[in-house]
């Protein structure tokens, strides 16, 4: 477990989650389109029955239910955190 979550998750992360789902109906609100293929190569598509909470912002800016949406666990690892940049493209290297 990352640093974060050494001890589990909270009594108020809990009810928290359990509002935004109850909110969305337990819909993916991220429902993202098509098929891929995740870092491990397995397959992966849009569940659209949700079962974890995606923080709009990033979980460094808080638990705020207003700034979170209920989404399928694909779709969510898909999205990854909005406040990290995403890896640059590869370049071809012809010679060091």
């Amino acid at each position: 477990m990352s640093g974060a979550w050494a001890g589990g998750s909270t009594s108020r992360w809990r009810k928290t989650r359990a509002v935004v789902l109850a909110r969305d109906l337990y819909r993916c609100r991220i429902a993202l389109p098509g098929v891929w293929k995740n870092a491990k190569g397995q397959t992966r598509k849009c569940l659209g029955r949700a079962d974890c909470v995606h923080h709009l912002d990033g979980k460094a800016k808080g638990d705020n239910p207003a700034r979170m949406i209920a989404a399928c666990t694909p779709c969510n690892l898909k999205t990854g955190d909005p406040t990290k940049a995403a890896d640059p493209p590869g370049r071809s290297m012809t010679r060091w």
